[in-house]
Order: C-alpha cells, then sequence, then structure tokens
C-alpha cells in the first residue's frame, strides 16, 4: 500500500520548497517529492506531492512541512489503491527534448532518432520542478556549446544527483575524460545505475566518467584530475556565489563554465561573483524562471569584458 501527501499553495510558495528539498542533504529517499501546477487554466495555483510506501509518521509529516520557509500550507494525507507508487510518481512527469536529447522516464519510450540521444532517467531521481526545467535549459547549453566550436577534453559535472549531464558531455565530446561529484552519498549507487542503464562507462580514462562523493570541489580526486575544459554545477544560487573562486581555478584559460539551479532573479548576484573571479558571460538562456549561463574564464593576458 502506498500514501501521498499533498500541499496546495501559490507557485513561488511551491517552488521554494523544492528548492528546499533539494538542498535538504539528508532527505530520507525513501519520500519522493514533485510539484506542478494543478490546472493549465490556474498557472499560479500548484501543489507539492509527496509519495512514500508507508503510512506518513509523524516525523514524515514534519519534514515535509519544514520544506516551506513560513507556516506551511495545510498537508492532505490519503491512501493509495495497491500500484507502484514510484510509477505513480512519474505520472505526468514529460520527457525533455532539447537540443540533441531526448531525456525520458521509464514510462515513456525512446524516440530512437538519427542525431538525437535518448537517455532514461526516473522521475524520482531527478524531476523536481526546477531540476526538469534547469536540466532542460543545460542540456540546450551544452549542444549550443558543441555548435560553436567549444573543445573539451576534460569534463567535471559538480552536483551531478544522476548523472545526466555529465553523460550528456561525453556524449557530445566522446574522448573526453570525465568526472562527476554530489555531497549526497546516494548519487553513487544512482549514477552506477543510470550509467548501466544508459550504456555510460564508469571509471577513469577517455569516454569514461569517474564518480566521487564530495562538497564542492573538496575531493583529492577532483584536484588532480583537473584543471578542466568545462565545468558543469546545476545547483543552487547560493552554492554558486560561494564556489566562484573555486570553480574559476579549476578551468583552464579560455575554459567553460555552465552554472544552473539559479532563478532569474538571482542571476545578477551570480554573474557579479563570477566577474569578479575572472569569468564573463559567453552566453545565457531562460527556462521558466531559471538562468542557465555559459561563462568562460579569461585567456591569459585577456582582458575582462564588463
Amino acid at each position: 500500500m502506498s500514501w501521498k501527501v499533498t500541499a496546495f499553495a501559490p507557485r513561488n510558495v511551491i517552488q521554494a520548497a523544492l528548492i528546499a528539498h533539494e538542498d535538504a542533504w539528508d532527505w530520507d529517499h525513501d519520500i519522493v517529492i514533485a510539484g506542478s501546477e494543478i490546472a493549465e487554466d490556474k498557472p499560479d495555483d500548484w501543489q507539492l506531492e509527496a509519495w512514500m510506501d508507508r503510512k506518513p509518521s509523524k516525523a514524515d509529516r514534519a519534514a515535509i512541512a519544514g520544506l516551506f520557509a513560513a507556516d506551511a500550507p495545510e498537508l492532505v494525507t490519503e491512501k493509495l489503491p495497491d500500484t507502484d507508487w514510484v510509477t505513480l510518481s512519474q505520472q505526468g512527469v514529460e520527457p525533455i527534448r532539447e537540443g540533441v536529447f531526448h531525456v525520458h522516464t521509464p514510462e515513456y519510450s525512446p524516440v530512437n532518432q538519427h542525431g538525437v540521444r535518448d537517455f532514461v532517467i526516473p522521475a524520482s531521481q531527478a524531476f523536481g520542478t526546477g531540476q526538469h526545467a534547469t536540466t532542460a535549459g543545460c542540456l540546450a547549453m551544452l549542444t549550443h556549446m558543441k555548435r560553436q566550436g567549444v573543445r573539451v577534453r576534460n569534463l567535471a559535472d559538480i552536483g551531478t544527483g544522476t548523472g545526466l549531464l555529465g553523460f550528456a558531455g561525453l556524449h557530445l565530446w566522446p574522448t573526453a575524460r570525465a568526472i562527476a561529484s554530489d555531497i549526497d552519498a546516494v548519487c553513487g549507487p544512482v549514477v552506477a545505475e543510470n550509467a548501466a542503464n544508459n550504456g555510460m562507462v564508469l571509471g577513469d580514462g577517455p569516454g569514461r566518467m569517474a564518480m566521487v562523493i564530495a562538497a564542492g570541489m573538496e575531493h583529492p580526486l577532483l584536484e588532480a584530475a583537473g584543471p578542466y575544459d568545462l565545468l558543469i554545477a546545476n545547483i543552487l544560487a547560493g552554492p554558486l556565489v560561494e564556489l566562484a573562486p573555486d570553480f574559476a581555478r579549476a578551468v583552464v584559460p579560455g575554459g567553460s563554465v555552465l552554472l544552473a539551479g539559479l532563478l532569474e532573479t538571482q542571476e545578477a548576484t551570480v554573474r557579479a561573483a563570477y566577474r569578479r573571479a575572472g569569468l564573463r558571460l559567453a552566453a545565457r538562456m531562460v527556462r521558466g524562471d531559471w538562468s542557465i549561463l555559459w561563462l568562460r574564464r579569461r585567456a591569459t593576458g585577456e582582458a575582462l569584458r564588463r
């Protein structure tokens, strides 16, 4: 038997709760969270849904309520019929089709089109509302970078979650070496499972991706594997600002940093931090309320353009 807890609130309140969920390092991963519009004709009325395969305890409800910065909305608990609750949590999660990529949950089929790379990623791992939009933007920007002639021999995906963006980078630059990291230890087996399901190879060497558990750049393998031609970080605005000097030092002169996970209203603050660290904007995209930024480190002797 599975259960669902639902909270109804305005869009900005639900989105803030989803961001808090993504930043909750001690979250119980048996509780799957998603946010969505209640109806197409009411775009500002949203719901947060939490699925689990047990009756919600007081601690479970407190954890869900704790995602809301102010007073939490009323939590509605319901028992669901016998079903696969993970599959239920994936219903209505549309595939991402951006750039040369098609990313879908297991309930959808691959497109099997020439020139399109299919990835299958369970929604319970990667498709919170903000994550869906920022992932799509990153896939579009990576495709744009490739078409602009960016060459990558060494890449890092910081805060990888599922491994998807690292996998996408290796698809575009198949001879590159890659390393992915996340602060959450549960991501290690998740990345391994997703690599196996998508024909990606883990480990060290060209066309392979190593995986480490680390906060920011604080891991010996991350230091040893650098400097990088491309560093990807789809995390949150606060950590992006804090890590700007570390990211700048980790890329080669002329190298690229791809940032996501920041709201458009947070973009000026993030860009200012990276400008101070010696990176300038190469391109930007907006997906919904979210900004995706491609920044480049100054080449040696290059004047910084404001």
